[in-house]
């Protein structure tokens, strides 16, 4: 598809606490819901400029803002509920999967649990200024390496609309003006969130467009994000395999994957089955649509007639819709067959598959080939299968006797994440505050020369 010169994002910025309003160049500048080419510059200058401005924040400074912005969420929760309502209502009508629906829902629950999470980032140590090496120099330079900010960070993301605050508060933190894209199901509920962080910003002297919504969903919208090389510092998609195909081919600006999660539960000849079993289950059942949540099941064959029958029937009556291989449906006949698409598949659903294996090897080459680098679990007594597991499967995140829910920026102590990266550079695994600084190197003398 041929680049658009003339497809823009959209972004609102607020006139006054709990009011927002359009750009300067008005609604005459939309051609069929997208805009002019003039106006995503505009917006990628705003975003630049406010950068600037937060770079300088000190540290409580910003805290105090992230403060702002939880309790600007919590008294918008009645414009929020109403937005996401319709948001739902519209993803019901189209047919949206049910996982896909828990993804997009918001509750009370869930909006304290998003201003929650931007109180959690404000309390955390700021990196911007953080002094990580220092040394001198044979010639008497004193010489320091220094965590900065990376200017402007742009985040596409599908469906889940707590992702408007957690990247916009990470963001915010780091010294980072924050360009949001969610996904069209999303758009009334995201756009009800940033109005709400763009008052806080208001209220506080500091410019809306540190924080902006990009409205238009399109795809070529998007091609257009992944191309803005003069205001993008750093792109974070957050996606299905399509968007993460499409920024591997199309972007030109800086990015790093936020991957799939096609994850893997190995309960090893080793394993204490009564920890196994709710290990299994609440990686599948706790919240199967997210990225963290295991697709595939893997059991070595020495306990696997002890262990599977019933595991297989828990998983069942929760819901769950197992695909197993041949030697799994002989052990619980509740069991589809598995076809190969099903051991490499990212469901986001209540399926998942089931394959016994022979041995480690087995568990580890399976897992290799159709993994996706991004969280991968065993469960075993046994320390050599452990290290063995941990040493040798490539992921993010390698867990030992735990669920694949704890990937998670939160859970590790990161306040939120703006992403979970399943590349190796620049970062790796769920991404908090210091993966949104760069480091540079600041140099103090008193008149050296180079000879």
């Amino acid at each position: 598809m041929p680049y658009l010169a003339h497809t823009v994002f959209v972004a609102r910025r607020a006139s006054a606490p709990g009011h927002i309003a359009g750009h300067v160049f008005g609604r005459s500048a939309r051609t069929e819901g997208r805009y002019t080419l003039r106006m995503i510059n505009e917006i990628g200058r705003q975003a630049r400029a406010a950068g600037r401005g937060l770079a300088r924040l000190t540290g409580e400074t910003k805290r105090d803002l992230l403060l702002a912005m939880a309790d600007q969420v919590q008294q918008s929760v009645s414009t929020i509920l109403s937005a996401n309502s319709n948001d739902m209502a519209q993803a019901r009508s189209e047919g949206v999967s049910a996982a896909l629906q828990d993804r997009l829902l918001l509750n009370e629950g869930r909006v304290d649990a998003m201003a929650a999470g931007l109180r959690s980032v404000a309390n955390l140590p700021d990196p911007v200024g953080m002094i990580t090496a220092g040394w001198t120099l044979a010639n008497g330079i004193r010489l320091q390496r220094v965590r900065v900010p990376l200017g402007v960070v742009a985040v596409i993301y599908e469906a889940r609309p707590n992702v408007t605050a957690d990247a916009a508060g990470l963001c915010v933190k780091s010294g980072n003006a924050a360009l949001l894209r969610g996904s069209s199901y999303a758009l009334r509920s995201n756009t009800a969130i940033g109005e709400a962080l763009q008052a806080a910003l208001v209220s506080r002297g500091l410019p809306a467009e540190a924080v902006q919504i990009i409205e238009d969903t399109s795809r070529e919208g998007a091609r257009e994000l992944m191309q803005a090389k003069e205001w993008v510092d750093l792109l974070v998609p957050r996606g299905g395999p399509g968007l993460i195909a499409a920024i591997e081919a199309e972007a030109t600006v800086p990015f790093v994957i936020d991957g799939a999660g096609n994850c893997h539960v190995y309960v090893d000849a080793g394993a204490d089955l009564n920890m196994a079993g709710p290990i299994v289950f609440n990686s599948k059942v706790q919240r199967p649509g997210v990225c963290n949540a295991a697709e595939s099941l893997v059991i070595h064959e020495a306990v696997a007639e002890q262990f599977l029958p019933g595991m297989a029937r828990q998983l069942i009556d929760a819901g769950v819709e197992l695909r197993g291989d041949e030697r799994a449906r002989s052990l619980a006949a509740e069991l589809l067959p598995a076809t190969n698409d099903d051991w490499g598949t990212e469901y986001h659903d209540m399926i998942m598959s089931v394959r016994i294996v022979p041995d480690l090897d087995a568990a580890i080459g399976h897992i290799l080939r159709y993994g996706t680098g991004h969280t991968e679990a065993i469960v075993t007594e046994d320390i050599s299968a452990a290290t063995r597991f941990t040493q040798e499967i490539d992921a993010a995140a390698v867990i030992v006797n735990a669920s694949t829910r704890f990937t998670d920026g939160e859970q590790f102590g990161f306040g939120a994440e703006i992403g979970i990266s399943t590349q190796k550079l620049h970062v790796r695994g769920p991404m908090g505050l210091e993966a949104l600084t760069s480091e540079r190197y600041i140099l103090f003398g008193d008149g050296q020369v180079r000879a």
